[in-house]
């Protein structure tokens, strides 16, 4: 078993002009590419055993028990595939899907936080605050609530025992220069805002009714 990289549902330059075209391309095809093969390499490597046969989640699961000597790249590479592949599926071309919540996550949106924007203004000030790179999450708890967190690096909340917060992250954005310095340079919070209008909200709405069932975020994970 290997890990391939899976298909965007859009094409690169579908998300102009919020997320430029040349941006997406390496992004998705040398970064995403790399994280990939590195899992990969663990999995045919002579330390690979305990995640053989194991899915994608469940390492992000299990992170904070697989063994020393493959925990970091795991972490780091595992954790960069699922993070980046749950982030395609949340962003689509503008007017091609619903532009706002709707369904039972716009009643906890609302209930959790006042407002669509009063959830947004959290968001974008915990992805501007992210120091250095990593990702900006709103999240199901276990108590069924919605909460904003960010992560460093390559964690996300599903990782027990190493995120900050633990949840099931049902949105998500990457701040790592890699998505957007060639368009925004050093304006993170410029790329913050703009994320907004590529967000597939059908998506986030299927990941929440998922999630408050007890699932995870709903995404293809293809292999080879």
């Amino acid at each position: 078993m290997s890990f391939d990289l899976p298909a965007l549902g859009y094409g690169y330059d579908a998300l102009e002009p919020f997320v430029d075209t040349t941006t997406m391309t390496i992004h998705h095809t040398k970064h995403h590419a790399t994280y990939i093969n590195n899992v990969n390499n663990v999995l045919a490597g002579e330390n690979g055993a305990p995640i053989k046969g194991m899915s994608l989640e469940a390492m992000q699961r299990s992170i904070a028990s697989l063994p020393a000597n493959i925990q970091t790249p795991i972490r780091n590479s595992g954790g960069g595939h699922y993070n980046h592949t749950m982030f395609w599926t949340l962003m689509a071309k503008p007017g091609s899907c619903n532009s706002a919540p709707h369904g039972d996550l716009k009643g906890a949106i609302d209930g959790n936080f006042g407002s669509v924007e009063a959830m947004q203004k959290e968001f974008n000030a915990a992805a501007a605050a992210r120091f250095g790179s990593g990702w900006a999450w709103v999240c199901v708890g276990d108590d069924k609530k919605l909460f904003i967190s960010s992560t460093p690096n390559q964690d996300n909340p599903l990782m027990a025992g190493i995120a900050e917060k633990p949840g099931t992250p049902i949105l998500g954005l990457d701040v790592w220069e890699h998505a957007y310095y060639l368009k925004y340079q050093n304006r993170r919070p410029e790329y913050i805002n703009a994320f907004w209008n590529v967000v597939n909200w059908d998506k986030v709405v299927e990941n929440y009714d998922a999630a408050v069932k007890g699932g995870a975020p709903v995404m293809d994970v293809p292999l080879k």
